[in-house]
């Protein structure tokens, strides 16, 4: 971050610190015949309808579950003693293509706000743009990469703001009638997400994404700001005349250090911990972090007694289900490694990844009773049975070099093109070209550079499999022995998820730049597409005896007689390397137990079959298979599994 943009930030809040501390109450023409709610700052209190209010609050992504499932969260948060939800709006879900959107199902955010509110639960909205959320591409669009200039996003830039506009002029008037000013429930609306993190530090963004929300929200919800615990993210992140709020985690043994930052923004007002962390995201080749239950709720005491308003971040995780996971690049270490996160969004939170209480839910929910803030007379939930239905035997399907694997018309080009150029959002690209004499040189021995891999790349001559490359061994030359007779070179792209977060969130996927063969640039290309949303095929395929690698493979079975209705399970990939799974054509996730530490896959019991029907499990894996060829369906989720750390001899 330059210390150009920091001065000129610093220059801008002297000139409207007052319009900070007093723009949201003063010089307002409020309709006391509606609910308002409202900043009191003489009584640093939140006022709901004239009276003192104050709120513990839970993150539940309505995205990160199954829509016939998100009741029974609400209900268990509410039963917790939580009085509010929060929840991000994925606009990539919503608008997966430009001017194509998607409501439905998973997507349907109007039913899921008329859930929260017919529990009787306050909800705070936070619908970016950006929303980061450890989902590819931090919640974004990929098709904003082809529209937007590079290092333009979440700036003052034109066309970045073309879009935004587009896009709320869908989302903004599907809420409105879930405003509190409007009857409903909706008591806050923030504004961007972190942006004192984002290196952009532009206010004239800021101000003009604040008037575009107040052009539809009024004053009919507050809206807010969320940024770190640090003078530097509320320079950049907080807005005049929006209420700033801090987030931070249950390390931090004495709360009101970071409460100070707010301080320094607003003099007075509420305390808000927007993200309280409960728990933490996991990566592959990482370990599961582990939040304790005792750090959480002692901090959760000192906030309390504080007085301040709480959101859980998360209280329930839930699932990356399909591609939809993104990945970390810590630009604080002196050489960031692309780190892809988990499927699972457990997030050692106090309700599990398939929503069951934890040691940690009862916790808090026992502080809180005993705090008297809300006391529910719902009976605690308990933990749901789950399905243990055995092994069956995975058998081979198809290779991903067979034609009929091949959905989409090749794309035919001089040079490599990257997934956001050829219109793909995920899954994977075989780059393919055949070699010439002259290309390889006479010798057996030659060397393969790529100096742009996103974000690995298995080497196939005449689909051989050669090399696996990670793309931190990017531009990093490989030997291959290619003598007389080869005739194809083979290169499949695995997008492993867009960077969430951060100066390198403009995360392009793929192969797109020249790629050497000793001295030689290769080319021409074809280019075949996987975006693998679309599985219908798999049904008219019948099982073969062998195929090569990565290939398709397939199972089907019927869940166990008497069993009323199907319960929740965990595919158990032991022995299996790396690949991604599809129940009954619903892509589940990726594993990767080769890597760690997650190993079982989550299927809610809504993704299967009840008898007498046939279930069907499809997966593609890529690297390797167990002689057996054996998975589970198993009643305990494995996600503290071995971890693999990558080796510099790749």
């Amino acid at each position: 971050m330059a210390t150009t943009s920091l001065t000129v930030a610093a220059a801008v809040f002297l000139l409207y610190g007052c319009t900070v501390v007093t723009g949201i109450t003063a010089g307002l023409t409020i309709d006391t015949s509606k609910p308002t709610f409202t900043v009191d700052y003489e009584r640093n209190e939140f006022l709901k309808d004239g009276q003192v209010f104050r709120y513990v609050s839970g993150s539940l992504h309505y995205f990160r579950v199954p829509k016939p499932y998100w009741k029974d969260r609400i209900q268990k948060m509410k039963a917790a003693g939580l009085n509010a939800i929060s929840t991000y709006v994925e606009w990539s879900l919503h608008e997966p293509y430009p001017g194509l959107y998607n409501f439905d199902d998973i997507a349907d955010l109007e039913y899921f706000l008329q859930l929260v509110k017919d529990e009787g639960m306050y909800l705070l909205l936070r619908p970016g743009p950006y929303i980061c959320a450890e989902r590819d591409f931090g919640g974004f669009p990929f098709w904003l990469l082809n529209e937007v200039p590079k290092k333009r996003l979440r700036t003052n830039d034109p066309s970045y703001k073309h879009y935004v506009t587009k896009w709320f002029n869908v989302l903004l008037p599907k809420i409105d009638r879930f405003l509190y000013g409007n009857g409903g429930n909706i008591i806050m609306v923030q504004v961007e997400n972190e942006y004192g993190s984002y290196n952009a530090c532009d206010q004239e963004y800021m101000l003009w994404l604040r008037d575009l929300y107040k052009s539809y929200i009024g004053y009919k919800a507050l809206l807010y700001t969320t940024d770190g615990c640090g003078y530097s993210y509320f320079t950049c992140g907080a807005i005049p005349d929006v209420y700033a709020t801090v987030d931070f985690g249950a390390s931090i043994k004495d709360a009101s250090q970071c409460f100070k930052y707010m301080r320094t923004t607003q003099k007075r007002g509420p305390l808000v911990n927007s993200e309280y962390y409960a728990g933490w995201l996991s990566h592959w080749r990482e370990p599961s972090p582990v939040v304790s239950s005792y750090e959480v709720v002692e901090t959760m005491k000192d906030m309390l007694a504080l007085n301040a308003s709480i959101n859980f971040y998360m209280f329930h995780g839930g699932t990356n289900f399909g591609f939809t996971s993104g990945a970390n690049k810590y630009e604080s270490l002196k050489n960031p490694e692309y780190l892809p996160q988990l499927t699972s969004y457990d997030y050692n939170s106090p309700l599990d990844e398939a929503g069951d209480p934890t040691e940690k839910y009862f916790k808090i929910k026992k502080l809180l009773e005993e705090t008297k803030f809300i006391v529910s007379n719902e009976i605690s939930p308990v933990a749901a049975p789950k399905g243990n239905y055995g092994t069956f035997i995975m058998q081979p399907l198809v290779s991903l070099f067979e034609k009929v694997t091949q959905r989409i018309k090749p794309v035919e080009n001089d040079v490599p093109l990257g997934f956001e150029i050829m219109g793909l959002n995920s899954g994977f690209v075989m780059y393919e070209t055949i070699l010439t004499d002259e290309q390889k040189d006479g010798t057996a021995s030659v060397n393969l550079t790529i100096s742009t891999i996103r974000d690995q790349a298995t080497i196939f001559l005449d689909q051989v499999q050669m090399k696996v490359i990670p793309r931190k061994y990017e531009n990093t030359p490989i030997s291959l022995n290619i003598n007389s007779t080869v005739q194809k070179l083979s290169i499949l792209i695995e997008n492993q998820g867009r960077i969430n977060f951060g100066s390198f969130l403009e995360d392009r996927k793929g192969i797109f730049e020249p790629v050497l063969l000793g001295r030689h640039v290769l080319g021409p290309w074809k280019m075949i597409a996987y975006p693998l949303n679309e599985t219908s095929w798999f049904s008219t395929i019948e099982p073969q005896k062998d195929v090569v690698l990565p290939a398709f493979y397939k199972t089907q079975f019927k869940l166990p007689d008497g069993l009323t209705k199907p319960l929740d399970t965990y595919l158990d990939v032991t022995g299996w390397k790396k690949g991604v799974a599809f129940v009954n054509g619903i892509n589940i996730g990726r594993y990767w137990p080769s890597a760690g530490p997650q190993i079982t896959l989550y299927v809610p019991a809504t993704f299967l079959i009840p008898q007498p029907g046939l279930n069907t499990i499809v997966m593609l894996e890529l690297e390797g298979v167990p002689e057996n060829l054996s998975i589970s369906l198993t009643d305990k989720p494995i996600l503290f599994g071995p971890i693999n750390i990558l080796q510099t001899n790749h």
